[in-house]
């Protein structure tokens, strides 16, 4: 079996790239919009750029129906001439960048071999190389791919498989990592942080940590095609390529799938043409977010089931030793935000708050929060808040 998992992380491009950004942010959008659909009530976090690029690699190995059903879905193709190149250089500009480190891995089978063409294609678009892993030994497999991940996320997901979650079955696991640590522009003042009741989605309210600032802010009112008002909030990061939107509809009532399902890349880029800079006072929570997620039940309603059955996925582009399908694709998230700033790992931000009076924002309740690269408009993680995680 073809096994894909995927560890989120951050990821950037540049304007240059924007076309291939835009179509995989985008993609990764629709993939937390469905998430988001299933889970109403629950939190959700995810790394737009860690799918899109998960399922990439595997696009790259992909041929006849299965390769079209993916091109369909995610909008590109790295196999059209130029878009591996972009997709290089989206991935050399991601790792440049201050505070944010993202890596490709490819783990196969050792008595299985590689199509030499797919063994180019993954060193063009994503400067890696496979390496040799004993599945017929699946515990010791499970060891060195968390090994990888840990490595590539500072530390932050020592653990991203269980064990037992490989077989000796498995034939090839895809790989990326993501992480970022940032401080914010203007810090939280911790003097400032309170408790107050927080209203969860489920309709019960529950005490948490909430952090105040008063700043000059880019600011926004918006309302979705179906006519649902929000508001968006952008609190920057100290060096200002990169910051974090925060959106929340005005009603309480209303659910944040309502306003995920309206996001895509050309949203984004409204947001920050109309948005005007003002003077607010910021209250949102201190918070951890922990994910785990199989993505399979999302992409098979997105029209990707092609590629989990052995009978009709087409993997042939990566080998022709055996027949090769898609089995899981995991994510694991994990990010914390503090008065200092965010740390995040294997995770897609969506940051969005709640208003309560003009001059006052206040996140008392659901919303939606995203990290988003400034210039290029990649959004690195993305979530939807909904209650205070027990510890």
């Amino acid at each position: 079996m073809l096994c894909v998992y995927i560890s989120l992380l951050l990821t950037l491009s540049r304007v240059g790239l924007g076309s291939l950004q835009d179509k995989q942010t985008d993609f990764g959008l629709k993939v937390f919009s469905q998430l988001a659909h299933d889970s109403p009530d629950k939190n959700v976090a995810l790394s737009p750029y860690g799918v899109a690029s998960v399922l990439a690699m595997a696009q790259l190995g992909a041929a006849g129906s299965t390769r079209r059903a993916l091109t369909a879905a995610m909008g590109f193709s790295l196999q059209e001439r130029g878009v591996s190149r972009q997709q290089r250089l989206l991935h050399r500009d991601l790792s440049s960048e201050e505070g944010v480190d993202t890596a490709s891995g490819v783990m196969v089978e050792r008595k299985m071999s590689l199509e030499k063409g797919y063994r180019r294609a993954l060193a063009k678009a994503f400067q890696t190389h496979p390496n040799q892993v004993d599945f017929t030994k699946p515990d010791q497999a499970v060891s060195i791919i968390n090994s990888w991940v840990s490595d590539h996320t500072g530390g932050a997901i020592p653990e991203f498989l269980a064990s037992g979650s490989l077989s000796d079955e498995t034939r090839l696991v895809l790989l990326n990592a993501l992480h970022f640590q940032g401080l914010w522009k203007v810090p939280f003042d911790p003097k400032m942080t309170q408790e107050r009741m927080f209203h969860c989605a489920n309709g019960s309210s529950v005490p948490l940590h909430m952090m105040r600032l008063t700043n000059r802010f880019h600011y926004g009112e918006f309302v979705t095609a179906e006519g649902v008002d929000y508001d968006v909030i952008e609190v920057p990061y100290e060096g200002d390529s990169l910051s974090m939107f925060l959106v929340s509809p005005f009603e309480p009532e209303v659910p944040l799938s309502t306003l995920s399902g309206d996001l895509n890349s050309q949203r984004i880029k409204q947001w920050r043409t109309e948005m005007r800079n003002v003077k607010r006072q910021l209250a949102m929570p201190r918070f951890t977010l922990n994910s785990e997620v199989d993505l399979k039940a999302s992409l098979l309603k997105m029209g990707l089931g092609d590629m989990f059955n052995l009978a009709t996925a087409d993997f042939t582009r990566i080998t022709t030793d055996e027949r090769l399908c898609v089995s899981k694709v995991l994510q694991r998230v994990k990010i914390e935000v503090n008065e200092q700033g965010t740390k995040g790992a294997a995770a897609t931000a969506a940051v969005m708050f709640s208003r309560m009076a003009v001059e006052e924002i206040t996140l008392d309740r659901p919303f939606l929060f995203l990290i988003q690269h400034k210039q290029t408009g990649a959004v690195l993680f993305m979530g939807q808040f909904n209650q205070p995680q027990q510890h």
